[in-house]
């Protein structure tokens, strides 16, 4: 080894957190990476079990795992890998869930849908989750709605799996039936919903690939791809969800911000549904669709 290099080494060993920190946020701003002293912060918080303002109080130099381990981090964050698989959870609507490369990263929009369905429907006695994913739709109605008979559908196997981890965790799983199946095919006939919720997969095939890194590269297609118009399981869905639902019985479903339109005319010329509500969010984009069974 070099002089010089055996000096940077030195040097590495016995800088505090502010000079990691300090490093992470350039090397992350190198790569391109929105908001890369924050990220830095996360990251650095995660190795060493602190929260970010407890960062900048340390002045105790960094251990060799520890340098290791968040010089690790940081190379999975410049690949574009996104902040909450490397951390390997997420926040949503007030509790933490575990996400992996099975499951979509939890979206502020959806917390949107879960608020608007709790007050919409607080009493809902019996609950679908279509496309539930890491489960954080059915857990939170679970944990909100201490009365609730939830089931939780989804295609995927590993998904369930981490779903189910987050049902666990929160103390709610042995009170969601889980389900791998499309959309409500496994359902019984005669089973009857008060609700049921879902956000179904909305982005176009042809859109895919242009999709931002963190998304169009780590977390699943199956979970964005909704077909050649985005619309493919959301019309299947409004088609079969009205001999689910009891009736005046709610479908609340969270959409694209250019699908409102063909959503609504899809109901009405269904003839199942009696009201269409269309609700933004908060950067005032169509996103959510409440429908009323007529049936």
């Amino acid at each position: 080894m070099s002089k010089d290099a055996t000096l940077r080494e030195i040097a590495g060993r016995v800088q505090p957190a502010a000079h990691w920190l300090r490093w992470g946020t350039a090397r992350l701003a190198t790569a391109g990476v929105p908001h890369p002293s924050v990220d830095a912060e996360m990251l650095l918080a995660a190795v060493l079990g602190l929260d970010r303002t407890g960062l900048y109080l340390r002045q105790d130099p960094l251990e060799p795992k520890d340098q290791a381990s968040f010089r690790k981090y940081i190379a999975r964050r410049r690949r574009r890998e996104p902040l909450q698989y490397i951390l390997g959870e997420a926040p949503f609507y007030g509790r933490l869930f575990r996400v992996n490369g099975d499951v979509l990263i939890p979206r502020p929009e959806t917390e949107l849908l879960v608020e608007e369905v709790l007050k919409r429907h607080p009493g809902a006695g019996r609950i679908v989750d279509v496309g539930t994913g890491g489960g954080c739709i059915a857990v939170t109605l679970a944990s909100e709605c201490p009365g609730a008979q939830v089931v939780a559908v989804d295609r995927s196997q590993r998904a369930l799996q981490t779903a189910h981890a987050n049902g666990s965790r929160h103390g709610v799983a042995e009170r969601i039936h889980w389900v791998c199946a499309d959309l409500l095919a496994a359902l019984r006939d005669g089973y009857r919903a008060d609700l049921i919720v879902a956000n179904l997969p909305y982005v176009a095939s042809g859109e895919l690939p242009a999709l931002q890194p963190e998304v169009g590269a780590y977390e699943p297609w199956e979970a964005l791809d909704g077909g050649s118009d985005g619309l493919s399981l959301i019309a299947a869905l409004c088609a079969a969800a009205p001999r689910m639902l009891v009736r005046g019985g709610l479908l609340a479903l969270e959409i694209g911000d250019q699908q409102a339109s063909a959503v609504r005319a899809m109901a009405r010329r269904s003839g199942l549904y009696d009201s269409v509500d269309v609700i933004r969010d908060l950067a005032g984009k169509d996103r959510m669709v409440f429908l009323n069974s007529l049936r």
